[in-house]
């Protein structure tokens, strides 16, 4: 097979590593599926170690023969570079001056197809594309080109590439030790829909040439030869476009599959899943269920797919289809509001049967948080583990990614962002266009080891750290300052656009850095007043009484004690060791 010749010359700023996250969550929104016209997605990136911040690279025009080492987690290879193209987009955290957008979660797959010798890991890939790539189809030709020409060295990934326009799902893993390249399919999710992903591969069936598909499901043969989308036509990939979805993939994904024995088939049975990162329980209730709960705030059908989540893969469905997998996407029953979105960012199951807050190992105070590891064994040896929700306390950052096709790129592309937990933090809108990162965001303000007020990682887990230990009791607390402060950020959106209406682009763009980091700077305010104000309040676990605009009052607190689920479950655990043998009136003290 023939390979991509890359024809231009590139050049690429210091790729600054970020530390590999093995557990983050995407949810997708299609135009038509969300209340103002916009795509929507988001970005948990979860694992332990590192410090969130925000990077931004400028945008540049090179030279001819321009080059720069690549640096990521993956192994550095002396004298190994990059070429550069003649002009790159100024990119801030995920998204760049276009709009354009791309985020990850991780499904690792058959680990085996690791190749060490390749030169990009998947975050220089990304940051890469987003530096080059004007819309989400110029973005998969992009990395497929260059896993192509310098190799690729992660595991295997699920990536939401979007534009104002389109959203798609990408997934990718490498062929192994001393093998360029990479195999991989991407979706186009239709517009009216929304999607996730969430550490397990999704794509199982996908159109070939020849085929009409409708969401995994081969309905008839149609012969249909495609014209258009040149910007994605290769030799070295296969393009369809089909009346239901679109769909473009490595030439090779099915036979590379046959070759190493992963798939026996014809290709009309193809599931990329299957072949290259095959399902057990563990890993589906670790990481689908949480594009099921995603998919079940918005539609009321959600639980004809429990027994899935619940490892019954052979049990059958209403209409006799097998229960081994989720639907890629589904259409809500109302659109989204990018309120709705932030919400499910800080999903823990509630209201499901797998509701983090309702057992026992939530603790006194219905406490979502768990610690690690995931896996525990009984004194008796019985093995146990736990789900992984949305919102989880080991993320470093997350977002939530707007992209509207009727304003002007500058302010039509926000990324709502802050550091740590998005169960227990307040999304800050930060405008793609802009060229200062705000202080509280910026690598070297966020240290992984030592504490610092100017740190928005720091100041949140500060807060988060006060609250999970008696979550019920204090969140109430926590959620009106969220409130405050997105209910301010989303309202001041519509002064922006009046303030900006007549402003040259360069004006435009100073505006939007002084408005960007005078929200972030409102936030951090805001959550050192919380701070001080949770430790006075919840003090020796009592808590001061107060006014009705929160003030305190001069005397006087509560004991709240413990939840009633709790202490209605003390006596299974502990025996007759509180029980009060006789009943008497007494006065609390």
């Amino acid at each position: 097979m023939k390979r991509f010749f890359v024809i231009c010359l590139f050049f690429l700023s210091f790729l600054s590593p970020l530390p590999q996250a093995g557990a983050c969550t995407n949810l997708i929104v299609g135009k038509k599926a969300s209340a103002d016209g916009g795509v929507i997605c988001t970005y948990n990136c979860d694992g332990f170690g590192f410090a969130g911040s925000l990077f931004h690279t400028p945008a540049g025009r090179h030279n001819p023969g321009e080059k720069i080492a690549i640096r990521g987690w993956g192994p550095y290879h002396e004298g190994r570079f990059v070429e550069q193209v003649e002009y790159t987009y100024n990119v801030v955290g995920f998204m760049n001056e276009r709009q354009l957008t791309i985020v990850e979660s991780t499904f690792d797959g058959r680990l085996e197809l690791q190749n060490p010798d390749g030169l990009l890991d998947y975050f220089s890939l990304m940051r890469l594309t987003l530096q080059r790539a004007a819309n989400a189809r110029e973005a998969i030709r992009c990395m497929a080109q260059l896993v192509e020409e310098y190799g690729y060295n992660s595991s295997g990934e699920s990536i939401t590439i979007c534009d104002p326009d389109e959203a798609w799902i990408m997934e990718i893993i490498g062929k192994g030790p001393h093998r360029k390249g990479a195999v991989w399919v991407a979706l186009r999710i239709p517009d009216d829909c929304i999607s996730a992903h969430a550490n397990l591969s999704r794509i199982r069936l996908f159109p070939h040439e020849g085929e009409c598909w409708d969401n995994g499901s081969i309905v008839k043969q149609k012969t249909k030869k495609t014209k258009d989308y040149k910007s994605l036509s290769s030799r070295h990939l296969q393009y369809v476009l089909q009346p239901q979805v679109e769909c473009v993939y490595a030439a090779d994904v099915i036979d590379f599959a046959r070759e190493k024995g992963f798939f026996k088939g014809a290709d009309n049975e193809f599931s990329f899943r299957d072949a290259y990162c095959p399902i057990d329980f563990e890993n589906v209730r670790y990481a689908d269920a949480r594009v099921w709960s995603f998919f079940r705030h918005h539609r009321s059908d959600m639980d004809h797919y429990l027994p899935y989540i619940n490892g019954d893969f052979a049990e059958r469905g209403a209409n006799g289809e097998i229960m081994d997998h989720l639907p890629l996407w589904v259409k809500p029953e109302k659109p989204l509001s990018l309120g709705d979105v932030m919400a499910d960012m800080r999903d823990h199951f509630e209201g499901t049967p797998l509701d983090m807050t309702a057992d026992a190992s939530a603790g006194p105070w219905q406490m979502p948080i768990r610690p690690l590891p995931m896996h525990m064994k009984t004194s008796d040896g019985t093995h146990l583990f736990r789900e992984r929700p949305i919102a989880t306390q080991q993320s470093g950052f997350t977002m939530v990614c707007q992209m509207r096709s009727w304003l002007p790129d500058d302010v039509g592309g926000v990324t709502w962002f802050n550091c740590d937990d998005a169960d227990m933090v307040a999304y800050v809108p930060l405008y793609c266009c802009i060229t200062q990162v705000p202080d509280p965001f910026r690598p070297e303000n966020n240290p992984r080891s030592e504490f610092s007020f100017e740190s928005a990682f720091w100041m949140n887990n500060w807060v988060a750290n006060m609250i999970y230990p008696r979550y019920s009791m204090m969140i109430g607390d926590l959620r009106q300052a969220q409130r405050e402060l997105e209910d301010y950020f989303l309202a001041d959106q519509d002064s922006v656009m009046i303030a900006i209406g007549n402003m040259t682009p360069a004006d435009r763009r100073d505006f939007l850095n002084k408005r960007s980091i005078a929200y972030a700077s409102r936030m951090m305010q805001r959550w050192d007043s919380l701070a001080k104000y949770l430790i006075v309040k919840y003090n020796d676990q009592v808590v001061k009484r107060t006014d009705a605009q929160g003030n305190f009052l001069r005397w006087g607190y509560d004991t709240p004690g413990y939840s009633q689920p709790f202490i209605d479950a003390l006596p299974a655990a502990t025996g007759d060791r509180y029980k009060l043998k006789e009943v008497i009136e007494r006065r609390e003290r």
